[in-house]
């Protein structure tokens, strides 16, 4: 199993490059997103005033303070935040049970609904910060080869540390 340091560094890697050029020839201006733990996403749940307000869809950590109103303390959707809300945004739910990035079980139609609101709302509405350390990496901890961050053209990359 992989620390957190290694996590970060991997994850570094992983998101600025493609190939060994571009690891010796970093872009200026380009910085890498960061990757979150369970533990780490759920400080960002917006029960905190000043703290941003974070939430995942398919492993892809969205800062969603903007939308305070309908994600902070008390607001309608707040159960959405500080974890990986992937089933609860397919199944338009609030149940407990749904506030989980497991899709097992899904319909068609869900997954559907779930790939529109992904792109149409979280994509085109609220900035990525990063991604869950299952979106990155396997069960085993080891790199995830497929992964690859997402394109949002309408934002850069923000940095929080």
């Amino acid at each position: 199993m992989l620390s957190v340091q290694m996590y970060l560094t991997l994850c570094s890697f992983i998101i600025l490059s493609s190939s060994a050029q571009e690891l010796r020839h970093k872009p200026v201006g380009t910085k890498p997103v960061r990757l979150f733990t369970d533990e780490d996403l759920a400080k960002y749940n917006g029960q905190e005033d000043g703290q941003p307000i974070y939430m995942a869809v398919k492993g892809v950590v969205f800062d969603v303070s903007s939308g305070k109103d309908f994600y902070g303390k008390d607001a309608a959707y707040n159960a959405l935040v500080g974890k990986d809300s992937t089933r609860a945004v397919a199944k338009m739910s609030l149940k407990p049970d749904d506030l989980t990035s497991d899709t097992s079980g899904l319909t068609e139609e869900q997954m559907k609904a779930l790939e529109d609101i992904f792109i149409n709302v979280y994509k085109a509405k609220y900035p990525i910060v990063g991604y869950t350390s299952r979106r990155i990496l396997n069960e085993d901890g080891t790199p995830n080869k497929n992964f690859k961050p997402e394109d949002q053209p309408n934002f850069t990359i923000k940095e929080e540390f």
